[in-house]
C-alpha cells in the first residue's frame, strides 16, 4: 500500500513539474471567459459588447485573439481600448489566454 502511495505521489509530482497538468490546460475556455470577467464588457455570448467600440470576440481566429491578449498584457499594444484591458489581462496567464482564445474561435 505504501509503495502505491509513493508511486502516485511521484507521478503527480512529475506531471506538475513538467507542466503537463496545468490549470489552464484543464480549464474550460468558456468558464475562464466568465471567471476572468471577459463577459462584463464583451457580452455573455462574446458577440454583444456593452460599447459599440468594444470588439465582438465570437468566432475570432484563435491565434489572433491570443496574440492580441498577449500584446495588451505586455504593453506592446496600447491603442484603442487596450488601456481598459491592461488591468484585466494582468490577472490572466498565457495558458488561460490560449484556452479563452481557442474557445472564442469555436463560437
Amino acid at each position: 500500500m505504501m509503495k502505491i502511495a509513493k508511486l502516485t505521489m511521484s507521478a503527480a509530482a512529475l506531471l506538475f513539474a513538467t507542466g503537463i497538468a496545468t490549470n489552464a490546460q484543464a480549464a474550460d475556455g468558456a468558464e475562464l471567459y466568465k471567471v476572468k470577467t471577459c463577459w462584463a464588457c464583451h457580452g455573455k455570448d462574446a458577440n454583444t459588447p456593452i460599447m459599440p467600440t468594444y470588439p465582438r470576440l465570437a468566432g475570432q481566429n484563435a491565434d489572433y485573439a491570443f496574440n492580441q491578449m498577449k500584446d495588451i498584457k505586455a504593453g506592446i499594444r496600447s491603442n484603442g481600448q487596450a488601456a481598459a484591458m491592461k488591468g484585466v489581462m494582468g490577472l490572466v496567464s498565457e495558458d488561460e489566454m490560449r484556452a479563452i482564445a481557442d474557445w472564442l474561435s469555436t463560437l
